[in-house]
């Protein structure tokens, strides 16, 4: 590798960054992270810090698993890549694909096709959703709804059923025939409605009504994060994925449950699916089926979908879909290790247990800072909303939300600002006292910022 100043003067240059604007990273260049190391990342000048971010919700075992280390190694010796597009296949990935059939058994889960990541997982999902009507004579089930707030990716596919106009306004006009509706959301939503049982109900009823005026039969499936994650990490009520589900089966839609953030633990349960006790139509994985080691991700079919391709005399069931790395052995080894590391450390207990402290510590933030606004958990998921004003719910410019990330991380904290939220998901590793020293990072960005 280059030496420091070398990597100092390029930071930034040769580089665009992802969610950023070229200009600002250039005049305010990133931190340069150098090593990792449990739940520590230490930068380019050896300053350790603890990631309250998990890389990018992501790193759920930490920076030090060494049997996906080692997983990887291996593989990359005895076969480094081979294609698995039809005609071929690898070991790692026949024997991933049954593993995960097996993990998410309970949620329904028969088949997998193995993507890249995220949001090659949502695209396949939404490509299949279509292709599943044709095959059942439908062909005018193509459009798809979603919830306003949500994120679902980068492709096009994806950046359409996104409910934030950060995501889709610089690449518009998306993909059309997607229709969004309001999100569960009881601190902002257009109903001023506060108690969560009441707040799904109207939610519900929204999604009928949009769905009345489209007509059933021309929509192909609804897709939602069980817990909305970039948007906010705003938690829906216990009973709203199940309407949502209840709402689909009497409509003849499919449920697809995008888990690349809930999948795997962080919610305190291993899929939001699970959580609030729904089986979806199909799923998306991703980000902690490697931790984040290797790049990775699946689109799951659950046994209504599987059937129908499988059974098809037609050529509509041919799948004209893939990717060059889809199956990748080395990303299978990887997710073998971080599946069997996953499930040795029970990291959802972990998760439901932390998670329980940190909420309870930032509700103490709350009550000492009037910059925060609403607080929001469910496992090692958080967000805290910053407002200039708690009874307008003005939101506080960037300039702020920079001021309380730049001083959290010189008391030792790295923080992720989205908007005017300060978004956490940790480690799964994480002890007591990694909540406790996150909170107090937290703490001091807030009060530098006031």
């Amino acid at each position: 590798m280059r030496d420091r100043n070398f990597l100092i003067e390029n930071n930034a240059k040769p580089i665009w960054h992802p969610m950023a604007h070229p200009a600002e990273m250039r005049a305010q260049p990133p931190r340069i992270i150098m090593k990792g190391d449990g739940a520590h990342v230490t930068d380019i000048d050896g300053r350790s810090v603890l990631d309250a971010v998990g890389g990018l919700w992501n790193v759920n075992l930490g920076y030090s698993c060494d049997p996906i280390k080692k997983a990887i190694a291996d593989q990359l010796t005895a076969l480094p890549y081979y294609s698995g597009f039809r005609g071929t296949t690898t070991g790692p990935s026949i024997e991933l694909a049954y593993e995960l059939t097996e993990w998410f058994s309970p949620e329904g889960m028969v088949r997998v096709f193995f993507t890249s990541g995220g949001s090659d997982s949502v695209e396949t999902a939404l490509r299949l959703a279509r292709q599943y009507w044709k095959i059942r004579g439908q062909s005018d089930r193509t459009k798809f709804l979603a919830l306003k707030k949500a994120y679902h990716g980068t492709h096009f596919g994806g950046a359409s059923v996104n409910g934030n106009a950060n995501f889709r306004r610089n690449y518009e006009p998306l993909l059309p025939g997607v229709f969004h509706c309001p999100a569960p959301w009881t601190y902002r939503n257009p109903f001023n409605e506060t108690d969560p049982a009441k707040l799904a109900q109207l939610c519900a009823a929204a999604m009928e009504d949009e769905i009345a005026f489209q007509g059933a039969d021309t929509i192909a499936a609804f897709i939602m994060e069980p817990v909305l994650g970039a948007g906010g990490v705003i938690v829906p009520p216990d009973n709203f994925m199940k309407l949502a589900r209840e709402i689909c089966d009497r409509h003849g839609i499919l449920m697809i449950a995008d888990e690349v953030v809930t999948g795997f633990g962080r919610t305190g349960a291993w899929s939001g699916s699970r959580l609030w006790g729904v089986k979806p139509d199909m799923m998306t994985i991703a980000k902690a089926i490697t931790s984040g080691y290797f790049p990775l991700g699946a689109t799951l079919i659950g046994e209504k979908v599987a059937e129908t391709f499988e059974t098809d005399a037609t050529s509509f069931g041919s799948i004209g879909h893939g990717y060059t790395y889809s199956g990748h052995p080395v990303g299978c080894a990887a997710g073998l290790a971080a599946l069997a590391e996953t499930r040795r450390l029970r990291v959802d207990e972990n998760a439901a247990v932390r998670g329980k402290e940190l909420a309870a510590a930032l509700d103490g933030l709350k009550s000492k800072h009037t910059l925060v606004g609403d607080i929001r958990c469910k496992g090692l998921m958080a967000a805290i909303e910053l407002v200039a004003d708690r009874d307008s719910k003005k939101i506080v410019d960037k300039k702020l939300m920079a001021k309380v990330a730049d001083a959290a991380y010189d008391s030792g904290v790295m923080l992720r600002v989205s908007g005017n939220n300060i978004i956490l998901s940790p480690p799964l590793i994480l002890s007591a006292t990694d909540v406790t020293r996150i909170v107090d990072g937290i703490g001091a960005g807030l009060s530098a910022a006031a």
